[in-house]
């Protein structure tokens, strides 16, 4: 298939230039009639068009020269000067030779009166047409510059844009990379603390932190994964945290089964349940209760994690986003979405905080790879 598009496309190329010149013909015959019946003469319509057709296509078999001419000697800001002449005396000789090809046609065609030589048609046609002819030239090669440029314009333009998907995709990498660390070095503290009060519970916690890294290596080059399996794995976490809570720790999930197919960010829920455990439950001896909320709403997926703790007390949002959870899932959705997203924190008004997170809707079961 790619060699037969090969083989096509300098015909479609060479279709458009002779379809390109035959337009100028037909162009210039026009106005050449519209002239004469301006000036109330006879119109000779064939005759205009025979004309400006045979000047059109001589100039259609003098392209691939003046496109190599072009493409030789660039007029561009460091060779201008010395490309310049070597147009300008092409152009003189191709006219001439365009000129004199003309002459030669028409008077085989019988379009010059036979009692006329050779010499005399050519200098009249000379004073007539050699400075168009001239410009012709030059509009020639100022067009193969503008498309030579437009299509480098092209080429750079989709070169940055490919560095740039790579440049992003390498700071998500590098984003997700932080969290799993961080994930770990939370949950093997925790084991740690619970072996000196109870040993089987931390062996329970090692199990669930096994097949949480399972799955997380399952997921490794994934950067959204459908909201079903974030929840999947969030559950994994809580029952982490639940062992090591016990009573003091409780869940409440109310998810919108219309949002399950939504793709979200990869590892996006567990930092913010994480980070309302540290705040909200962790520094208080009473039971606390974490909720976490997923609805679609109008074309977006609307993501809440919310604890009824302290809330913010004397601390600020800008203090906690400094975090390596939230502050890596604050740049990641700037990655990912852009302007099309929003991240929040506030303070609930029973107490407690509330991080909610709103995204494009976009369906699909299986993750996004890097």
């Amino acid at each position: 298939m790619k060699d037969e598009a090969s083989r096509r496309r300098p015909l479609v190329k060479w279709s458009l230039i002779a379809a390109g010149w035959t337009l100028f013909g037909l162009f210039f015959a026009v106005q050449s009639i519209a002239v004469r019946a301006y000036d109330g003469r006879p119109l000779r319509v064939g005759e205009a068009l025979s004309a400006w057709l045979l000047c059109a296509y001589l100039w259609l078999a003098l392209t691939p020269l003046v496109l190599r001419l072009a493409r030789r000697f660039p007029i561009e800001r460091r060779s201008w000067r010395r490309n310049l002449p070597a147009h300008v005396a092409a152009a003189v000789l191709l006219s001439l030779l365009q000129l004199a090809a003309y002459v030669t046609i028409a008077s085989w065609l019988g379009k010059i009166p036979a009692n006329r030589s050779f010499f005399e048609s050519f200098r009249g046609f000379f004073v007539g047409d050699f400075h168009f002819d001239l410009l012709t030239y030059g509009a020639i090669v100022g067009l193969v510059h503008a498309l030579d440029y437009y299509r480098k314009y092209r080429e750079r333009e989709l070169r940055a844009s490919q560095l740039e998907t790579k440049l992003a995709q390498a700071q998500l990498d590098a984003l997700r990379m932080q969290l799993h660390p961080h994930f770990l070095f939370n949950t093997l503290n925790s084991i740690s603390v619970l072996m000196a009060e109870d040993v089987r519970a931390a062996r329970r916690m090692l199990a669930r932190l096994s097949d949480l890294l399972r799955t997380s290596l399952e997921e490794a080059g994934a950067h959204e994964v459908a909201l079903h399996q974030e929840l999947e794995f969030l559950e994994s976490y809580l029952e982490i945290e639940q062992t090591r809570f016990q009573d003091r720790l409780t869940v409440r999930m109310e998810i919108d089964p219309a949002a399950l197919d939504a793709r979200v960010p990869n590892l996006i829920l567990q930092p913010l349940v994480e980070n309302a455990i540290r705040h909200g439950i962790a520094p208080r001896a009473r039971a606390g209760t974490v909720e976490i909320r997923a609805a679609r709403e109008n074309g977006a997926v609307r993501l809440a994690v919310a604890d009824d703790g302290a809330g913010l007390g004397s601390a600020r949002p800008e203090d906690l986003m400094k975090g390596i959870g939230l502050s890596n899932t604050r740049s990641r959705l700037e990655q990912l979405y852009g302007a099309a997203h929003r991240f929040e924190m506030r303070e609930r008004e029973g107490g407690g905080l509330e991080v909610s997170i709103e995204i494009p809707f976009r369906s699909g079961g299986e993750g996004t790879r890097a």
